[in-house]
């Protein structure tokens, strides 16, 4: 058995900075979340303890992040009111259910299905989970309490009432937004976003600040436990299987963007169990769905992470933190928001399926239609992308049912010559084509069908081929079959010409 790599100084340098990052966005993605802030803290221990000897990236931190975040929100916001006993019990539970899928998918190296959300229906749905995680966070940033109603709604009230708005909450949500974006600026390894909560919060407290704070937080060892409300596993079954697919094509996209870059392999069916056991650690220890984050990632490996053992530290970090954090209590909620939408930011790019457009017009339909989706639809975003990858499967099948058939005549012999996949959905399209040419060149002598283009033959393609070959034979012309793939010659041998 291969050898697991020790840490290095490197990784405990990265470690503990990435944790200094990561503690005050725990705590923004739990509100995020809907859940109580200290469940944001719990959420960034023990997971990353058991996320390192599992993982195959040396850089994926692990963690809560703004798209599982608000997937989780958009789960039980239905079921139970956000930050309630209720709700957060659900929480637990919805994590266990995301671990589990994502073990069996890396245990049964069943990776693959994560394609099934293809890149057009992510591109529609990242922009708009992130338009919905900008707009959640909106009233917040500017110190606004708008009426109860949706995201949207309450976003558009906050911004169509200036009057609502705390200017000290708008400058500490701009104050934030500068030390975060422009400490990336000075330098990659700048926690911007650490000096920006510690700033506000004693801005905060030396001034007097009225708007809304964090307020006490209750925090002690993460809670373990198996006491979870098991009877509604059946409720959030298939919330947390979308979850489990689309949470994992953040981690799943850090992690081969870095092996690429470093040309050294990646396991996506170890990273699969490496998050799924990640989820589970976090809902028997009183956190919430968690994931891999691009940012911190990036942070880990500028900061000369060089094992998974960083994500560890970062954890063991966090757990060190926890007796400090009450020193956060008047921690303004606007700079919250301003952490979430300085994050989701980055995610807000609609050139991908602008640009896509220009290749695909159907692909774009889906890229467009899942955005529409997932703005309609929320909060039960895994509608959205249930009904995304609905019509991307749609938009392939109605492109495999028609197949580009080449038909011309040299001399007496006419030739054919079908591109694409022939299987039962497009055999009948083919065979009428054919006897179209049959029907309108009568005097031809010999066919030749060539199937050098064909990327596979199934049986009921072959038997209609056959079919339609058959009927060249009755009218006396001669028929050869060539540029068969080796695959498919005994589909061609046993069925197209019955030998």
């Amino acid at each position: 058995m291969k050898q697991r790599p020790r840490p290095t100084l490197g990784d405990l340098v990265a470690g503990v900075t990435v944790a200094l990052v990561l503690i005050p966005q725990a705590l923004a993605y739990a509100k995020l979340a809907g859940m109580p802030p200290e469940r944001g803290l719990y959420a960034a221990a023990i997971p990353l303890l058991v996320a390192a000897p599992l993982a195959s990236s040396p850089y994926l931190q692990t963690g809560p992040v703004a798209l599982t975040a608000l997937l989780s929100f958009g789960a039980l916001s239905s079921i139970a009111a956000p930050g309630s006993d209720e709700y957060v019990a659900l929480g637990l539970l919805l994590a266990v259910i995301v671990g589990v899928a994502r073990v069996l998918v890396g245990l049964l190296r069943a990776g693959v299905i994560a394609y099934l959300m293809s890149r057009p229906v992510l591109m529609g749905f990242v922009p708009g989970a992130a338009t919905l995680i900008v707009c959640s966070q909106l009233p917040g940033a500017l110190g606004a309490r708008p009426p109860d109603g949706g995201l949207l709604e309450q976003a558009g009230w906050a911004l169509a009432h200036p009057d609502a708005w705390r200017w000290a909450a708008l400058a500490l949500t701009l104050g934030v937004a500068v030390a975060v974006v422009g400490g990336r600026r000075l330098h990659p390894l700048f926690p911007g976003v650490l000096v920006g909560v510690v700033a506000a919060t004693v801005i905060s407290a030396g001034a007097g600040y009225d708007g809304a704070v964090v307020g006490d937080i209750v925090i002690g060892i993460p809670p373990l436990s198996v006491d979870l409300p098991w009877g509604d596993v059946a409720t959030l079954l298939v919330p947390g299987l979308v979850i489990a697919l689309v949470g994992f094509a953040e981690p799943a996209s850090i992690a081969r963007t870095f092996a690429a870059q470093e040309r050294r392999p990646w396991d996506a069916d170890r990273e699969f169990v490496s998050q799924g056991a990640a989820n589970i650690a976090a809902g028997l220890t009183g956190g919430f769905p968690v994931g891999g984050s691009f940012s911190r990632s990036a942070l880990n490996r500028q900061a000369g992470a060089r094992t998974p053992w960083s994500g560890a530290i970062t954890g063991v970090a966090v757990l060190i933190a926890l007796p400090f954090v009450g020193l956060l209590a008047d921690l303004p909620v606007a700079v919250l928001s301003a952490v979430v939408i300085v994050a989701a930011a980055t995610l807000l790019d609609p050139m991908p399926a602008i640009g896509l457009w220009r290749h695909s017009r159907p692909q774009a339909l889906v890229a467009a239609t899942t955005f529409a989706l997932t703005l309609a639809l929320a909060p039960r975003l895994e509608r959205a992308i249930l009904a995304g990858i609905g019509l991307s499967l749609a938009v392939h099948l109605w492109r495999e049912l028609h197949i580009d058939t080449r038909i011309w005549r040299e001399g007496a012999t006419l030739h054919a010559r079908p591109q694409g996949v022939l299987w039962f959905g497009a055999a009948q399209a083919l065979e009428d084509r054919l006897l179209r040419a049959l029907a309108d060149e009568r005097d031809a002598e010999s066919l030749v069908l060539h199937l050098d283009g064909v990327g596979r033959l199934d049986v009921t393609a072959g038997l209609s081929l056959r079919a339609a070959l058959d009927e060249a034979r009755r009218t006396g012309m001669t028929v050869e079959v060539v540029g068969a793939r080796p695959a498919d010659r005994r589909v061609v041998d046993g069925i197209v010409l019955d030998r």
